[in-house]
Order: C-alpha cells, then sequence, then structure tokens
C-alpha cells in the first residue's frame, strides 16, 4: 500500500508531463500542414520528365 503514495504521483507527473509535451507541439505548429510533408516526400526538385533527362546526360 505504501507503494502507491510514490506511484500516484509519479504517473500523475508523467501524464501532465505528457500532456504538457502534446500542448506545447499544438502551440508551436507541429500539426499545421500535415499533408504537405507527404506530398513533398512524393516529389523532387530534379524530377523531370525521361527525354530531358536522358538529354542532359548525355
Amino acid at each position: 500500500m505504501e507503494d502507491f503514495l510514490y506511484l500516484v504521483p509519479i504517473a500523475l507527473a508523467l501524464g501532465a508531463a505528457g500532456l504538457g509535451a502534446f500542448m506545447w507541439a499544438l502551440n508551436s505548429g507541429q500539426y499545421d500542414d500535415l499533408d504537405g510533408a507527404a506530398e513533398r516526400i512524393l516529389f523532387e526538385d530534379t524530377d523531370a520528365p525521361v527525354r530531358e533527362r536522358d538529354a542532359a546526360s548525355r
């Protein structure tokens, strides 16, 4: 029973720390553009049609 005197405050502190980290992430804009990164990964700046890329490498 004495263990609960330590475990409950530790669990509450970890929960509050997790909630604080989540709130910080929301306020700092971590979740503002969810689709942008998913679309940016599909395209590169050097993407070009195959014919242009082949002609440039010759």
